[in-house]
């Protein structure tokens, strides 16, 4: 399972654990990816996505139809 937001294109990054002596060892920033279900009232279906937190606080504030209308013309989804 891909940890990518469906939305925004999140992925894991890379960086350093950097402990008191300085030593670096690398390990990995995850985005804090959702399963959840939205409903489309122009199509009357849900559709399950996986989106980080930023992407639901997007949702909230203009609507699941405008947040996937520009997802798929910046080509992070595909609509049927």
């Amino acid at each position: 399972m891909a940890k990518v937001c469906d939305i925004t294109g999140k992925r894991p990054r890379v960086g350093n654990n950097v402990s008191h002596a300085n030593n670096k060892t690398k390990r990995k920033f995850y985005p804090n990816l959702h399963k959840k279900s939205f409903y489309i009232p122009e199509e009357d279906a849900w559709i399950t996505l996986k989106v980080c937190t930023k992407a639901l606080r997007t949702i909230n504030k203009n609507g699941i139809s405008a947040v996937l209308k520009k997802a798929q013309e910046k080509g992070m989804i595909i609509i049927k």
